[in-house]
C-alpha cells in the first residue's frame, strides 16, 4: 500500500513538472445522450438554432437516427427529432434510417432542416435501404414535419432551404446527385452534375446555389433560367490544383454572400473562393497553410464567426516530443490582416465527464478510445473531431468521437 502511494505521488510530480510546448484551448465536455447512438458516433450534423439551442445529429446503426438538442445554459439534452417516430418507420438493419449526417441548415425562419441516411450492411442482412427523408424541426414549437423521400435508394448527405424562393436543395448519398424540390418536399428533379463526396450546397446572392462537382469544378444553379452552369476554378490565373487522396472539402459562405472559405480534409491550406452570380469562372486564392504539420485531417470543421474571422480545427501527427498520438488544433484566419493563428490544442477541463475506467476484468469499454492523456495529465482528443461551429456569442462547439461528445469552448477560453 505504501509503495503504491509513493508511485502515485511520483506520477503526479512527474505530470506537474511536464510543461506542454503549446497552449491549450480548454472546453467543457458533454457526453451526447448514449441512447441515441450505437457506436458512440455522429457525423457533420451540428448547428446553432436562432434561440441558441445547439443541435447534434447522431448515428444508431441498424436502428434509427436522432437529432439531439443541447441547452447551453443548463447543459441539459433532449431528443428533438426521432426519425422513425417522425416518418412512421419501423425498419431495422440496413433498411433503417441509421443516422442524421447532414450539416443542419438553420433557415431565417428559425426552422432546422435535416435529412436521414443509411448505415452499413451486416453480413447476412438482405434488407434494402428505401431512401432517406427530409425532416424540418421547429424549435419554437418542438414539432417535426416529414417532407418525404427525395430519391429512392439514396440517403441524404445535405439539405438546404431557400425559403424565399420556396425551394429545397438536396445532395444524395451515396451517388451524390444534386436535387431540387419545393418546400413541401415535392416535385423533385435532378439538377444534372454529379457532385463530390459529402458535397454541400451554399446559397449565395440572387438565390444562386453553389456546389462542388465530382471533377472539382463549381456548379451554379441560376434561378432566372432554372438551369445549372459548370464553372472552372482558377487559382491565380492557373488551373486549380486537383486534390488527391481523401480530399473531402468543407466550405462555408461569408456574410457578403459571395466569398466562400474552403479546407480539404487532408490538406490544411485555407482557400478563398469568389462565388459571383454572373462570372464565368470561380477565382480561388490560397490564404495559407493553417498548420505546418504532417498527417493533417480536418472534418467539417470550418466556421465563420460573426466578426468575419474563419475558424478551423485541424488534426496533426504529434511530433512535438510531448506525448504521442495526434493533436487537434484550433486555428484562425483574419481576412482583414491575412493573419493565420494557431490558438492551441483542444483540451478537456472536466475529464470526469465520462468513466473511462476499464471493466473489472481489465477490458476496455467499447467505443471509449477517442481520447488520450498528454505527459502533463491533460485529456485531449485522439482520433477524430467530426464538426465545429462558432456560435453567435463566440462560443465554439466541437463534436468528438468515442465517446460521442460535444465540447463547449467558452468565448473567454481562447484569444479574441
Amino acid at each position: 500500500m505504501r509503495a503504491a502511494t509513493i508511485l502515485i505521488f511520483a506520477a503526479c510530480a512527474a505530470a506537474a513538472e511536464a510543461i506542454a510546448p503549446f497552449p491549450y484551448v480548454w472546453g467543457t465536455a458533454h457526453h451526447i445522450l448514449p441512447e441515441t447512438t450505437s457506436d458512440e458516433s455522429g457525423y457533420f450534423s451540428l448547428s446553432e438554432a436562432l434561440d441558441g439551442t445547439i443541435h447534434v445529429g447522431t448515428a444508431k446503426y441498424h436502428r434509427n437516427g436522432y437529432l439531439v438538442a443541447f441547452d447551453p445554459a443548463s447543459g441539459r439534452q433532449r431528443i428533438a427529432v426521432d426519425v422513425n417516430a417522425t416518418c412512421g418507420l419501423t425498419a431495422t438493419g440496413y433498411a433503417a434510417q441509421a443516422k442524421i449526417h447532414t450539416r443542419n441548415f438553420v433557415a431565417p425562419s428559425g426552422l432546422v432542416y435535416v435529412g436521414s441516411k443509411q448505415g452499413y450492411r451486416l453480413e447476412g442482412d438482405t434488407s434494402e435501404y428505401p431512401g432517406g427523408y427530409v425532416i424540418v424541426h421547429d424549435p419554437a414549437t418542438g414539432t417535426n414535419r416529414d417532407l418525404g423521400m427525395p430519391m429512392a435508394g439514396q440517403g441524404i448527405a445535405d439539405v438546404v432551404a431557400d425559403e424565399k424562393a420556396k425551394q429545397l436543395f438536396v445532395v444524395s448519398c451515396e451517388d451524390q446527385h444534386w436535387l431540387l424540390g419545393d418546400l413541401d418536399g415535392k416535385k423533385w428533379r435532378k439538377l444534372g452534375p454529379q457532385l463530390t463526396p459529402y458535397a454541400t450546397t451554399l446559397l449565395g446572392t440572387g438565390h444562386c446555389a453553389w456546389a462542388l462537382t465530382a471533377d472539382f469544378q463549381v456548379a451554379r444553379y441560376e434561378p432566372v433560367n432554372k438551369s445549372v452552369k459548370i464553372l472552372p476554378i482558377r487559382a491565380e490565373g492557373a488551373a486549380f490544383p486537383q486534390p488527391g487522396g481523401s480530399a473531402i472539402a468543407t466550405w462555408n459562405l461569408a456574410a457578403d454572400g459571395t466569398t466562400a472559405y474552403l479546407v480539404f480534409m487532408n490538406d490544411p491550406t485555407l482557400w478563398r473562393l469568389e462565388l459571383l452570380p454572373r462570372a464565368d469562372e470561380v477565382r480561388a486564392t490560397a490564404c495559407g497553410r493553417l498548420l505546418a504539420a504532417t498527417g493533417t485531417d480536418s472534418r467539417c470543421a470550418v466556421s465563420i464567426a460573426a466578426d468575419g474571422r474563419v475558424y478551423v480545427v485541424v488534426r496533426e501527427d504529434n511530433h512535438s516530443g510531448f506525448g504521442t498520438g495526434y493533436l487537434h488544433h484550433l486555428c484562425r484566419y483574419t481576412p482583414a490582416s491575412a493573419a493565420i493563428e494557431d490558438l492551441g490544442v483542444l483540451a478537456v477541463k472536466n475529464p470526469l465527464f465520462f468513466d473511462f475506467a476499464p471493466h473489472p476484468d481489465g477490458s476496455v469499454k467499447p467505443w471509449s478510445h477517442g481520447y488520450h492523456r498528454l505527459p502533463d495529465g491533460t485529456l485531449t482528443l485522439l482520433h477524430h473531431h467530426l464538426a465545429m461551429i462558432v456560435a453567435r456569442d463566440g462560443t465554439i462547439y466541437v463534436t468528438i468521437l468515442y465517446p460521442f461528445t460535444l465540447l463547449r469552448i467558452a468565448p473567454d477560453a481562447y484569444p479574441r
